[in-house]
């Protein structure tokens, strides 16, 4: 698939030489400062050495007052307290983390994670029946609930007080809480916005520790919940996530919870130094596939156990999960993507994808939606049938607002919910021809041709020689990567294979290179380019292309080497100059 190479807005030569003389750093490095906001010494000295003091105070955020109020009066009463969170990650995690921490102080609380298949996302009514039958009288609801306005005063009626601790978007109205904690709240001043559900937890257990003179140090223990919530579901490492995921990464290498250690073991991370990617595609799947396969209270009890046995034994079933997840959305994908050809075959175009099968498994189809993005580079909506309705996920690609196109056929739907790159909707099975006709529609007036092509950030041009071990010592501390802050992608022209260049892979897929450059012609740059072996006859050939590339740490039999990882080889590439 062609991509686009778009050089990010560099930073001016006066800032860069400023930094760099500052810092006693490259240029180059003080360029990728500059472009990530950073312009003197004392932002750069944030930057790369976070501290917990900086957290914002938690009683920034709109009802945190009335939040902590309406715990303290509950546990005085001796009151039930329920915790209810979604099914995924950053739900499950979100659960773990508030449950286990009012549990150390107060005995009366219990934990309710809906089944995605019988109750779906979100509040549901068998969550209320399940605490009026049990007799909670206050639930505090993470990582979901921001729209519930029907089902949370239904409660209300039935004597049961909801807190509201959300990161997505209100509605017009806001549901009638005892408290919402939301920072995307219009009317909400707290400093950040782009928590994680869990993070929005994090500072509920921060505001009740600052009431009630619990030592912050007692809350540390929680940060390994908090940065595979902030890693899982996508959000921003930046500002405040970026204190929270760098002690959070501290905290799940040197003293995880019993129940992430036994996935870090089964995952084959013990012996590694665990990063925001780790999390991305071996722990956090891993998390998720228990509420994708069965039931979220199994990823629950994996993250509450407290001795390794039982750790290992709720690792090994949530494994289990995602050995089976992966079989079906294999399968589901390859099934799309013959659907998906059927079309080209006759001729069809379209500008979205927008696919249903009755049959299709409930649980993977927003992976299945990802993967399909990558064959077919195109908005994306996958659906199945669910309970007698159409029910599904919808991703996007870089720069195209998929809620914001789905909000359009709100009409056709029976709920919906998500931002700008991932959203979950239902709807009822006759509606889905006129959903699929209309969200075409609309996504073909709205998206540019730009957008409909992969487009690969470039933040600097380099020279191959100018990556030294002090170069890559000092980008490592760019970590944590994430949205917001990715890893640097550089662009380097003129290179060449020495001749020890070879096809790898199970499936002969991968290059492995050994690239030089004309000024320096006798050192060799190791180098690895996934599922581009199809190009292996060019570049054996020894004439000269131009990569696209991040730069990594290669262990191989204990020795660390640095590797070029190789997103895009071109010929006489171009790369776009930015946009003002």
């Amino acid at each position: 698939m062609e991509k686009r190479w778009v050089l990010k807005k560099q930073g001016s030569k006066e800032e860069n030489e400023k930094l760099a003389n500052e810092l006693n750093i490259e240029p180059a490095l003080a360029n990728l400062l500059v472009q990530r906001g950073v312009k003197s010494f004392d932002q750069a000295k944030a930057f790369f050495r976070p501290q917990l003091d900086d957290l914002y105070d938690p009683f920034l955020m709109k009802d945190m007052d009335r939040a902590i109020e309406r715990i303290e009066k509950a546990i005085e009463r001796n009151e039930k307290i329920l915790v209810y969170g979604d099914y995924d990650v950053d739900g499950t995690t979100s659960v773990a983390l508030v449950y286990s921490f009012y549990k150390e102080i107060y005995d009366n609380m219990g934990y309710y994670v809906p089944d995605r298949y019988s109750e779906g996302y979100g509040i549901s009514l068998q969550g209320i029946q399940h605490a009026q039958e049990n007799d909670y009288s206050l639930i505090i609801a993470l990582d979901c609930g921001i729209k519930a306005n029907e089902k949370i005063s239904y409660a209300k009626q039935n004597g049961i007080d909801f807190i509201i601790c959300d990161h997505h978007f209100p509605g017009d109205e806001l549901p009638n809480a005892e408290a919402v904690l939301d920072p995307k709240r219009e009317d909400c001043e707290y400093p950040f916005k782009d928590l994680s559900g869990c993070g929005v937890g994090f500072k509920l257990i921060q505001a009740y520790a600052k009431t009630n003179n619990i030592d912050f140090d007692k809350l540390t223990q929680y940060l390994d919940l908090v940065v595979v919530s902030i890693a899982s579901d996508i959000v921003s490492i930046t500002d405040e996530n970026r204190i929270l995921a760098h002690y959070g990464l501290i905290q799940l290498n040197k003293d995880p919870r019993e129940g992430l250690k036994s996935i870090i073991n089964l995952s084959g991370l013990a012996e590694k130094d665990i990063a925001v990617e780790d999390i991305v595609f071996k722990i956090g799947p891993r998390i998720n596939a228990a509420g994708r396969m069965e039931s979220a209270d199994k990823a629950v009890e994996l993250l509450l156990a407290v001795n390794a046995r039982k750790a290992k034994v709720a690792a090994n079933s949530v494994n289990f999960f995602n050995d089976a997840r992966k079989n079906i959305d294999r399968n589901i994908t390859q099934d799309a993507l013959r659907l998906l050809a059927q079309e080209e075959e006759k001729g069809i175009k379209k500008t979205a994808t927008i696919l249903y099968n009755s049959k299709w498994h409930k649980g993977v189809v927003g992976i299945v939606a990802s993967r399909l993005i990558e064959t077919y580079y195109r908005p994306t909506v996958v659906l199945t049938a669910s309970n007698g309705l159409a029910t599904g996920s919808a991703r996007s690609v870089v720069g195209y607002d998929i809620y914001q196109a789905i909000e359009s056929c709100s009409d056709l739907l029976e709920n919906f919910g998500g931002h700008m790159y991932a959203a979950g909707l239902t709807l009822k099975i006759e509606n889905v021809p006129k959903f699929a006709e209309r969200l075409e529609k609309i996504v073909s007036e709205t998206i540019s041709e730009d957008q409909l092509v992969p487009q690969v950030d470039i933040d600097a041009r380099l020279k191959l020689k100018d990556i030294t071990p002090k170069f890559y010592k000092i980008l490592k501390q760019f970590q944590p990567f994430g949205p917001g802050n990715m890893a640097p992608v550089f662009v380097t022209k003129d290179v060449a294979d020495n001749g020890e260049g070879r096809i790898v892979g199970l499936g002969k897929e991968h290059l492995k290179l050994s690239l030089v450059q004309e000024d320096e012609p006798f050192k060799s740059y190791p180098a690895i380019a996934f599922q581009q072996a199809n190009l292996f006859e060019y570049i054996s050939s020894g004439d000269y292309f131009d990569i696209c590339y991040s730069i990594d740490e290669n262990s191989f039999r204990g020795n660390i080497t640095l590797q070029l990882n190789i997103k895009d080889i071109k010929v006489n590439s171009i790369v776009e100059e930015p946009r003002v």
